[in-house]
């Protein structure tokens, strides 16, 4: 029998409340599910079948364009090594005029050698000013870059390790925890993504402070908008010094704080089987894509080490991005001008149109 008129309208009501229902329940579990995995930023990898090649940023236009010609390929990205708290003013015009996508290293070591702040003082908020403003710069200006937050902690050099050179746990505000918990921050504040309150959230959701005012800031944004930025870890294969207690494992801070996964590696200090174990563990085994944040020649011409990185890149999916280093001038240790063997090998591969030329949407000047 079909039913009546007031049947009807009372099946429309239910059907009505239910769907209300489903949207409110979708809508928290969405909530919810952004609050649990902060990992919600562009990747930024490159399209597919494509690998991005880039090279390391001396401070001066012109050696970008070198390293270009003397390569044959416009490098796609351009990584730009800046001491905490740093100005963009200047790197951004060079950014521009280079028109390349930014890879931004961060350091805790001023020009001068100073030590500007600790793991534990990043960790607790101290340094929040500088990371709300990446995470505006990008977002106001849809600035497409990677971050690489504290690249090698476990070379014992930087001021950040959490080893030192002998081999000792250093403890302290360096201790391992410290550095973890850091990178945490710097991801969650510089990717940013909803107002403060929703910050905060992920913050004490891993026992952290929420977002702190510092130094000469009168208020705090009521917004962190969502940046288009890739975080990028980025430890030494095994570690140097090569102890149990300086292996990446001690810093990986989780895969919801990383975007990419990367290494450096050259052909003074090549142990194959540490890479390889290095992108099984980290690429494969994070389902992350993989980059070389630096390889190079360090004081020797090496045609076979480009020509095995290369096969290394190729036959592995994972590998989307290998970032040559150059030093500053010309006489430096790793200046692919002066390797001709290595300079016309790298050449050689970059000819082939898996390496483009151009990131898309690479800053411009508006």
């Amino acid at each position: 029998m079909a039913p009546g008129p007031v049947s009807i309208t009372m099946v429309h009501a239910h059907q009505t409340r239910f769907r209300l229902l489903l949207i409110a329940l979708s809508g928290a579990l969405l909530f919810a599910a952004c609050l649990a995995s902060p990992a919600n930023s562009a990747v930024l990898k490159p399209p597919p079948g494509k690998v991005f090649f880039g090279v390391t940023d001396t401070g001066e236009g012109n050696d970008f364009r070198e390293f270009a010609r003397a390569v044959g390929k416009h490098p796609a990205v351009i990584q730009t090594f800046h001491p905490w708290d740093n100005s963009w003013k200047k790197s951004m015009a060079r950014w521009r005029a280079v028109r390349a996508r930014p890879m931004l290293h961060i350091t805790t070591r001023a020009d001068d050698g100073t030590e500007l702040i600790t793991p534990r003082q990043i960790a607790r908020g101290r340094g929040d000013d500088y990371l709300i403003r990446i995470n505006r710069i990008a977002s106001r200006r849809h600035l497409r870059m990677y971050i690489r937050p504290l690249g090698e902690p476990n070379r014992c050099l930087n001021y950040y390790a959490g080893v030192d050179c002998t081999g000792n746990v250093r403890g302290g505000d360096y201790a391992h925890k410290w550095y973890r918990s850091a990178f945490r921050r710097i991801a969650i504040i510089t990717r940013g993504g909803g107002k403060r309150g929703r910050i905060n959230a992920q913050l004490k959701k891993i026992g952290l402070p929420k977002v702190q005012k510092v130094g000469k800031a009168k208020r705090l944004p009521r917004r962190l908008p969502r940046a288009p930025i890739a975080i990028v870890w980025s430890p030494l294969p095994d570690g140097s010094p090569g102890t149990p207690a300086n292996r990446p494992a001690k810093y990986w801070p989780g895969k919801d704080w990383v975007d990419w996964v990367s290494t450096d590696f050259y052909n003074r200090y090549n142990n194959w089987r540490h890479l390889d174990r290095f992108y099984d563990r980290w690429a494969i085994g994070k389902n992350k894509p993989f980059a070389l944040s630096e390889f190079g020649l360090w004081g020797s011409d090496g045609p076979g080490f480009i020509k095995r990185i290369f096969t290394f890149a190729k036959k592995r999916k994972k590998v989307r991005m290998l970032i040559y280093y150059q030093d500053f001038g010309s006489s430096n240790e790793f200046r692919i001008q002066n390797f001709p063997r290595g300079r016309k090998t790298l050449a050689r591969f970059l000819r082939s149109r898996k390496f483009p030329k151009f990131a898309p949407g690479y800053p411009r000047f508006r």
